[in-house]
């Protein structure tokens, strides 16, 4: 009988245009450090869009969060090199974190200028959802820079709307996807 070369739960290689290999994995504990490094590759457009502000470098606390996710509230995936956890370059970090006492999740995509345009995002995002679906979620949403048109772009390629921020936030567009579980 042959033996089938299985990926476990959540894992996947991706294969981007520009030839990177890149393995789409859970994130884990031992990623910290390499994802603190990892925070030079990120221009500051990229972290401004992210985090809505200049930030130079990710926080022992939001290093300790991200790399710590509670597997019944949230995920967060990483697209790395493919070696063992630790010592991979971290190029792309997705996460997403159920809203206590909803049946909604916030998403927040991290991806390096030298990965940006390679299908990276699309994919995190298709991870994203399937998780939310998993979770019998009503929705996700992401809170995104009203001038970041990629970004805007790729959730509505995705089904995603924009809506109006709920706290009239100046200079966010809040998209979100109905899950319709």
């Amino acid at each position: 009988m042959a033996t089938r070369n299985r990926m476990p739960p959540w894992h996947e290689i991706f294969k981007a245009p520009s030839g990177h290999e890149l393995l789409i994995r859970p994130i884990r504990p031992e990623d910290g450090a390499p994802l603190q490094a990892a925070f030079s590759l990120f221009g500051p457009e990229e972290i401004r869009d992210r985090f809505l502000q200049s930030v130079t470098e990710l926080s022992p606390e939001t290093t300790q969060r991200l790399t710590h996710p509670n597997p019944k509230t949230e995920i967060t995936l990483v697209a790395a090199e493919s070696l063992p956890a630790g010592e991979a370059v971290v190029g792309a970090v997705a996460r997403a974190s159920i809203i206590p006492g909803t049946r909604e999740a916030e998403y927040a995509i991290l991806i390096s200028r030298f990965l940006i345009g390679q299908g990276l995002g699309r994919q995190l995002m298709r991870k994203l959802v399937k998780w939310g679906r998993g979770k019998y979620l009503d929705r996700l949403y992401g809170d995104v820079a009203a001038e970041n048109e990629p970004m805007k772009q790729l959730a509505a390629s995705l089904g995603f709307k924009p809506v109006p921020h709920p706290n009239g936030a100046e200079g966010l567009v809040r998209m979100v996807l109905e899950l319709d579980n």
